[in-house]
């Protein structure tokens, strides 16, 4: 290599291509090095995405054919016992004509393979098969650059944009972002499960093109801290259960397990009946929320999307905020350019420009959240089997009334969770989201 360019972009998903696509579109030269054999090689398994925040990129998405599984119209949460839940639900007419596409499921190896054409198509160079090894620094310590694992793979720029995810061993390596503690992380393993299109429709009562996404809390991840979730597509459903690692570590727990009992849940078995595996993927998510979000520009270099941490843990925003904090990244970097002035002052504007978008005002409104979850584990394991239990006791008909079951049934949660702890469960949970 040995070249020069104005931006290097370390990473091809979805915060590192929207900047290169901003960044094109102001005729910055910009290359993209990305170490798995394509764009989306490392992340096969399905996910959610935003419209409004791709829109930004690419506003005409849906007519340059972006490879859209299902249109989500409906959003459902579960809360499950070992045996049975709880199930809210919210669809809504909207969704599917005027706000469609607001959420929809699309397969990560299609769509960042198709995002990263679209920076192609606006002249960005996306090099795959390339592992950034470590940066280029001038003697004041300044980043200029990359060296790759490449013959004579150096390769200068005026700045470089870290944005290879959770698991960067780049951003660890210089000391930009130190290694995340495994209370700050969770394990998520993902199955993409093969049904045919019309059985999926009738199972979730929704059109051919419009789909239905599930986060489930509870028993499912076996008291640990952590989520389910499953997301409908075209003809396919992705599977997803995680739990924080340092909690893996203490139970001793392999994610296959997890997710094998995940399957057999009552409430999951009867959606996915007869469905066939067609992949397997585990990765990591930074859940230590917005007071370990780590420095994220200095002296020639940005850090954006997963590697910076950015991730709401409360409603699973991951991709969007990749997206929109590439953007702001590339605009900031549009602006150095302009003043030639790549110092970590002049970059600073990016984390200003970060402060005053919904990313870290939610963050910061969450920052209390994975705390919540990780001091209290009667969410995961005795609360739900309690409330489900009275659930089952107010339910079923057999001529006792129902003054006497409510009365057996608060017995009965009182004594797993003692009416202070639930208040105060309850007050920490309203503190946490407030």
């Amino acid at each position: 290599m040995s070249e020069c360019c104005d931006v290097v972009i370390v990473g091809a998903g979805p915060a590192g291509i929207s900047a290169a696509c901003i960044l094109a579109d102001h005729g910055v030269e910009t290359i993209v090095l990305e170490r798995g054999e394509f764009p989306g090689s490392k992340n096969m398994s399905g996910g959610v995405l935003y419209g409004h925040d791709l829109a930004r990129i690419i506003p005409d998405f849906a007519e340059r054919n972006c490879p859209i599984e299902r249109n989500i119209v409906e959003s459902r949460i579960w809360f499950t016992s070992k045996e049975g839940g709880y199930s809210l639900a919210y669809r809504d007419r909207i969704f599917e004509e005027q706000r469609r596409h607001n959420v929809f499921t699309v397969g990560r190896a299609r769509f960042d393979r198709w995002f990263a054409e679209q920076a192609g198509q606006k002249g960005v160079l996306v090099v795959c098969g390339t592992v950034v090894t470590d940066l280029l620094k001038d003697e004041s310590g300044k980043v200029r650059g990359v060296r790759t694992d490449r013959e004579q793979g150096e390769l200068e720029a005026k700045v470089v944009l870290l944005a290879d995810g959770i698991n960067s061993l780049l951003a660890a390596k210089t000391g930009f972002r130190p290694e995340p503690d495994p209370e700050h992380v969770a394990l998520a393993v993902k199955e993409i499960i093969g049904l045919p299109e019309e059985t999926i429709s009738e199972r979730f009562n929704v059109a051919p093109e419009d789909g239905v996404s599930i986060e489930i809390l509870g028993s499912v991840t076996r008291g640990m801290n952590g989520v389910g979730v499953l997301y409908t597509n075209k003809n396919s459903l992705s599977l997803v259960i995680g739990g924080n690692l340092k909690d893996f570590a203490r139970l001793r727990l392999k994610p296959y397990e997890l997710i094998e009992d995940f399957k057999t849940h009552p409430m999951v078995a009867p959606l996915i009946k007869g469905g066939k595996p067609r992949e397997y993927l585990a990765h990591w998510l930074p859940e230590g929320g917005y007071d370990h979000v780590p420095r994220l520009y200095g002296d020639g270099y940005l850090i954006a999307g997963d590697s910076g941490m950015l991730f709401n843990a409360l409603h699973r925003e991951g991709s969007n905020m990749a997206m929109v904090s590439g953007k702001i990244a590339a605009e900031t970097i549009i602006q150095a350019i302009q003043k030639s002035d790549f110092s970590s002052e002049s970059l600073g504007v990016y984390a200003q420009r970060l402060k005053d978008s919904f990313i870290m005002k939610d963050l910061k409104k969450y920052r209390r959240f994975p705390g919540f979850l990780q001091k209290h584990e009667d969410i995961f394991n005795t609360l739900p089997d309690s409330l489900s239990m009275a659930a089952r006791d107010m339910l079923t008909v057999d001529g006792v009334d129902k003054k006497t079951k409510q009365s057996r049934s608060w017995k009965m949660i009182r004594s797993k969770t003692s009416r202070l702890r639930l208040l105060r469960i309850l007050f920490n949970a309203w503190r946490s989201v407030k």
